[in-house]
């Protein structure tokens, strides 16, 4: 198998250390419950992102959304305590999905975050 095969096929395997992220403003203050918008970029439509992102989210106890944008970019928001956001927010860098490959998790905290009962999956 030539180099050029072998490193699309390896891409991803055994390299789990995900992306950056990118906090573009502080926690919110006088708070017990966080809210945040997050966009995650890099290989993450069609790869069960959405899915493996909501199954985190339920185990963590957080509510939100997950969808897909039409830029290719995968758009959450979320809401909980700074403990379980911190734990979300490192399986968004990850990748929950194995076959997502992230490159960037650019988070802002925003009290204007909508409350939600459950964390849903869109589109």
């Amino acid at each position: 198998m030539g180099s050029l095969f072998k490193e699309f096929f390896n891409k991803g395997k055994g390299n789990k250390s995900g992306g950056e992220i990118i906090y573009t403003n502080d926690p919110l203050e006088g708070t017990d419950t966080q809210k945040l918008r997050a966009e995650i970029s890099g290989r993450v439509q069609g790869v069960g992102f959405r899915f493996t992102t909501k199954q985190a989210a339920d185990e963590l106890g957080i509510t939100g959304i997950v969808r897909n944008e039409s830029d290719g970019t995968v758009y959450v928001e979320a809401q909980g305590s700074a403990e379980q956001l911190s734990r979300f927010v490192e399986a968004l860098r990850k990748g929950p999905s194995p076959s997502a490959n992230v490159d960037k998790v650019v988070v802002t905290y925003d009290e204007n975050v909508e409350e939600k009962t459950n964390f849903s999956q869109a589109n």
